[in-house]
């Protein structure tokens, strides 16, 4: 041995399929320890050196990172380009307007997203918290058991498992007892696999997972009990080296559609001024003077409160979703993205089932109806645990004495062989017939049938009988007897032998109890759910079928049409992440909902990663949405929650982007066909921030049911086209309407008094834009019924704004007067058309495009 203080060598070990890997001899000499454990000193020279065995904790963005993070959005950039070119023709009132827009939409994004990092904090647990080592005080004394927490492990250790145990780094086994460990976090496959130790390690081209020596860290001991040596921790682990792999997710459905309308609006703010300069040049002979008008209609065609919208709607339904129902957005965006999922792919295990087996029924080798079946392997199962000393049931043999209700109580217990995963066996002696014992074996079928008195035929026709449950979704355990003349000697697997084949147990996972309504409330709002499973393709296709959700036809990872099939099984993690990334490139909107290690891909490849809060870590931390529970009607809500805020988020684009469109039209037009300024650059940012206060309104509506029961999506192409036929309306009602108004009150040689034109047109412009608040919106509207809500409210109060300020004080400042009583009776005649005109035109939008959806509803797959 080297001296005690050196460590081992921290060179991962990695056994590759097919090749043998090292012999237990040689595997504790590289991590330089024995069955007898380390010393303290040993362990704490190692410590020192090594590291703690913990998980790399990804490191929370500080909240100043946070608000320089926000200034990078598109539409920031766009309100920071407003301010600089409003800076440099000295109009520094709408540049100073437009840089506390932006300072205060950061620091409400940073804000949200802070307070979501800080919740994640509270949120990281260690995979396990203490474990069972063997250590010595010093070299001669002799190895005692201790507690010791898992973050001061270290390679060489030796640890003790037992049932319900984390296994809390990667280990070799050095002794094992009935061992089966749960690696659905790693691997997926819901069923407990059996470990032993193995001094020289068969060459296996299963991969490591399956190796039946080594045990990692993130699975579990479902039965049995064994002593390991460590051989990585930390960083080294498979589990935290799968922190760094996967596909990386590119941008999202809410980030795709964001730059989408942020780059639309960037082109036309930068064409804008020079169209106008252009123009009055060229048709009126103005210079640079027109440069500040120029300016104003550039900041009236932008959103300048986007950032706070969405911001606001989207940390407001964040907060709610964490008050009522213990969901944590990370990412805000994953909110949006949420409401825009059209297919949710999960996993079956601890999803749609609670990966806890239940008895489906007990048959014998015809298929029939066998009570007695159930009542043998029931008691074997009862004798076991009270005569092999094991702390607790496996999970099949619970489900056995659950199901059989206190049948063991007629037999008397003597001897039992406890489950060994070579021999996949189990075995109870029980009293039998005077003078005779009885053998209760139970195990796999194969196992079982080779050790029947069964003819070559019989044999292979109950073998058949066993795979057609097992591609029904059903896990199958056989059950024998043999009678045996009473004797005082012990009984060994030896005695296994010449049994009489009595029938099958079958099970089934158990289904959650809130999965087949949430299954009905997504497919109810258009979300379609995709099961990515490495389960059997039987098992996955059963829970379906017991759900209510019709599996179609099963197919395997790899398959030409995978990206249709309702049901994928035995998906590698690179599977999911490849069949996550296809539906993305096909046009979907992508939700995953995983928990394990073998998803972490596939969280990092979609739309929004979901994972519940008893996720591994690494699974918690590359999600976006985490739930207190792995409950999919959790995902439910958190789908409701997120088109609410979308909702809103599109309701306030269309008003404002159509609202906006149609008065640059109406100015640009105004200003050629004019001898003077449709409206001073005052007038013009006066009565943007006017409408702009009223649209915060927005992010505190009501959407109306139609909005939360379909997919959100922001699609730049039906943005366009809506903003741009109702922007041409309202550019259309707002000439006409003027031109009107002036000709009833002056006749067309009164134009010349600017004064009264600025003022109309600022009154006019108000009253539509109120209009247009309330008809356009998509949340419950005076027609259905109900109340107006705070957008009706809003608009109530910019409405008394264009009609109140021109007789202000402050409505002089900006060049505003008052205007004659005519002109607001004309006002009031004249609105009800434009709203009429409006109306009319909503209705044929909607019947065209289907409701007023954004776009065209997404095919469900």
């Amino acid at each position: 041995m080297a001296s005690e203080t050196a460590p081992p060598s921290a060179t991962p070990r990695s056994p590759e399929a097919g090749v043998a890997g090292p012999t237990l001899l040689q595997e504790l000499r590289r991590v330089e320890s024995s069955p007898r454990g380390l010393t303290d000193a040993e362990a704490e020279a190692r410590l020192a050196d090594l590291g703690e065995n913990v998980l790399p904790e990804a490191r929370t963005p500080s909240w100043a990172r946070l608000f320089v993070r926000g200034l990078r959005d598109p539409f920031t950039t766009v309100l920071l380009c407003l301010g600089l070119v409003s800076a440099t023709v000295s109009a520094w009132g709408t540049a100073g307007v437009i840089l506390s827009l932006v300072v205060v939409s950061c620091v409400l994004r940073a804000g949200g997203e802070h307070r979501a990092d800080r919740s994640m904090a509270a949120l990281r647990e260690l995979v396990a918290t203490t474990t069972t080592a063997v250590r010595r005080t010093d070299p001669d004394r002799p190895p005692r058991e201790r507690e010791t927490p898992a973050a001061e492990l270290v390679p060489g250790d030796v640890i003790r498992l037992a049932p319900g145990d984390l296994v809390p780094a990667d280990v070799r086994l050095l002794h094992a007892s009935g061992l089966t460990v749960h690696q659905a976090a790693l691997t997926g496959e819901s069923a407990p696999v059996a470990k032993y130790a193995q001094d020289t390690p068969v060459e296996s081209g299963a991969g490591p997972f399956a190796e039946p020596h080594l045990c990692f860290q993130g699975s579990s001991v479902a039965s049995g009990s064994a002593t390991a040596v460590v051989l990585e921790t930390g960083a080294r682990t498979r589990f935290a080296r799968a922190h760094g792999t996967g596909v990386r997710r590119g941008a999202s459905s809410f980030d795709r559609s964001v730059h989408g309308i942020s780059w639309v609006l960037i082109r036309f703010m930068l064409l804008t001024p020079p169209l106008v300069l252009t123009a009055n040049a060229a048709l009126r002979g103005r210079g640079l003077e027109t440069l500040p008008f120029a300016v104003a209609v550039a900041v009236g065609l932008t959103p300048e409160m986007l950032p706070v919208i969405v911001t606001t709607c989207l940390a407001r339904g964040a907060a709610f979703l964490a008050r009522t129902h213990g969901v944590i957005v990370k990412r805000l965006p994953a909110l949006h993205d949420l409401g825009a999922v059209d297919v949710l792919c999960i996993d079956k295990t601890g999803t749609l089932t609670q990966d806890r087996p239940v008895v489906a029924r007990a048959l014998d080798g015809d298929g029939e109806d066998a009570p007695d079946v159930l009542r043998w392997a029931a008691a074997g199962a009862w004798w076991t645990l009270q005569l092999a000393d094991l702390p607790t049931a496996d999970a099949l043999d619970e489900a056995l004495l659950d199901a059989a209700d206190g049948a063991w109580e007629a037999y008397e217990g003597v001897a039992a062989l406890p489950f060994d995963p070579v021999r996949r066996l189990a075995t109870a002696v029980v009293r039998g017939r005077l003078g005779s014992h009885t053998l209760l074996v139970r195990g796999a079928p194969e196992a079982v049938l080779e050790r029947c008195e069964l003819e070559p035929e019989e044999r292979e026709r109950l073998r058949a009988r066993a795979a057609h449950q097992a591609d029904q979704g059903l896990r199958l355990l056989a059950v024998a007897t043999a009678d045996r003349d009473v004797r005082t000697r012990a009984y060994t697997p030896a005695d296994e032998r010449g049994l009489t084949f009595r029938g099958f147990v079958a099970f089934h996972d158990a289904l959650a109890p809130t999965a087949g309504q949430a299954l009905g409330d997504l497919a109810a709002c258009g979300v379609a759910v995709r099961i990515l499973t490495g389960d059997h393709p039987g098992t996955a296709a059963r829970a379906c079928r017991d759900l209510g959700l019709d599996p179609g036809e099963v197919r395997t990872a790899g398959a030409p049409d995978e990206l249709s099939a309702t049901v994928v099984a035995r998906c590698t993690p690179e599977d999911k992440a490849r069949i996550v990334a296809g539906l993305r490139a096909a046009g979907h909107t992508v939700g995953f909902l995983g928990d394990g290690l073998n998803d972490v891909p596939a969280l990092r490849a979609a739309d929004v990663g979901i994972a519940p809060r008893e996720a591994v870590e690494v699974a918690r931390e590359s999600a976006d949405v985490v739930l207190a529970h792995k409950d999919l009607t959790a995902i439910d809500h958190a789908v409701t929650a997120g088109r609410h805020s979308s909702g809103n988020i599109a309701t306030y684009l269309r008003v404002t982007l159509s609202s906006n469109l149609g008065n640059v039209v109406a100015m640009l037009a105004a200003g050629l066909l004019l001898p003077f300024l449709p409206m001073l650059p005052a007038q013009v940012l006066t009565q943007n921030l006017c409408f702009d206060m009223a649209q915060l309104a927005f992010a505190h509506d009501r959407p109306a049911r139609r909005v939360l029961m379909r997919p959100t999506a922001l699609r730049p192409p039906a943005f366009l086209r809506f903003i741009t036929g109702f922007g041409l309306v309202n550019a259309i009602a707002d000439l006409a309407t003027f031109g009107v108004l002036a000709v009833a009150l002056y006749g067309p040689d009164t134009l010349d008094d600017e004064a009264v034109f600025h003022s109309a047109w600022f009154t006019e412009n108000l009253l539509t834009q109120a209009l247009v608040m309330v008809l356009l919106r998509s949340g419950r509207a005076v027609a259905e019924g109900r109340a107006p809500g705070p957008v009706g409210r809003a608009a109530g109060v910019l409405a008394a704004v264009g009609l109140f300020l021109p007789l202000t004080p402050l409505g002089a400042l900006v060049g505003l007067s008052a205007l004659p009583t005519m002109y607001y009776l004309l006002v009031a005649a004249v609105l009800p058309l434009y709203a009429v005109a409006l109306w009319a035109l909503r209705a044929r939008f909607e019947r065209r495009s289907g409701e007023d959806r954004e776009g065209p509803r997404p095919t469900r797959p």
